[in-house]
């Protein structure tokens, strides 16, 4: 059974950094491509990055720059590393395989950008 279970968020002041992750279990992170995607209130979901089986990556234009994704095949874990935080990145976050599998949606990690 695959099971994706994201943390690391908080609450962060502008420009603050925080690192999410996600840890996967029941497949192997190596042989898949990954994402992160995000949910404001009131909006719809929105792509943050995809890390593909080759290490290529794609970000989306709110965030490239400032965001970096990656991960750790021993760990089976994807990570999500966030700076120069901005108040509009305050967010749920949400990791899942790349395209998504709807089952596969976790509970997410709630991201606060706040003075």
């Amino acid at each position: 059974q695959v099971q994706l279970v994201e943390s690391g968020g908080g609450l962060v002041q502008p420009g603050g950094s925080l690192r999410l992750s996600c840890a996967v279990s029941g497949i192997a992170v190596s042989i898949l491509s990954m994402s992160w995607y995000r949910q404001a209130p009131g909006s719809q979901r929105e792509l943050v990055a995809v890390i593909r089986r080759d290490l290529s990556t794609l970000y989306g234009d709110s965030v490239k720059g400032r965001f970096t994704i990656s991960r750790d095949n021993a760990k089976n874990t994807v990570y999500l590393q966030m700076s120069s935080l901005k108040p509009e990145d305050t967010a749920v976050y949400y990791c899942n395989l790349s395209p998504v599998v709807s089952a596969y949606w976790g509970q997410g990690t709630q991201v606060t950008v706040s003075s």
